[in-house]
């Protein structure tokens, strides 16, 4: 495919101006004028059902007891493997700080505080 060269485009613009000298430069400035200024167009209608009023919250149950039967909910191994890997990060963690505590304990007692 041959390369679209810079002169090129120029007399392709230059042609195109020759056809429509001012027509596609206004139309473009209005829809982009409509585009920059949505207030001035006119107000879109509302789609789709109507609100009901009492509706919302037997809509809501409604629609979560539906997403809850989408749930895949686990077996009592996986909940019982999971509690066991929470509870020793649980201990990994408070071991960790445990001695991060001892350890800057003098620090901060003998440099810090006096």
């Amino acid at each position: 495919m041959a390369r679209n060269t810079r002169q090129r485009r120029r007399q392709r613009r230059a042609r195109s101006q020759k056809d429509e000298p001012q027509q596609g430069v206004a139309k473009r400035a209005r829809t982009r004028q409509q585009q920059v200024r949505p207030s001035a167009q006119p107000p879109k209608t509302q789609t789709g059902s109507r609100r009901v009023p009492g509706g919302g919250f037997k809509r809501f149950v409604a629609e979560s007891w539906a997403e809850l039967k989408k749930v895949e909910w686990p077996n009592r191994a996986q909940v019982t493997q999971g509690t066991i890997v929470v509870i020793i990060a649980c201990a990994i963690v408070g071991a960790y700080l445990y001695a991060a505590d001892l350890a800057f304990k003098p620090f901060v007692r003998d440099v810090l505080l006096k």
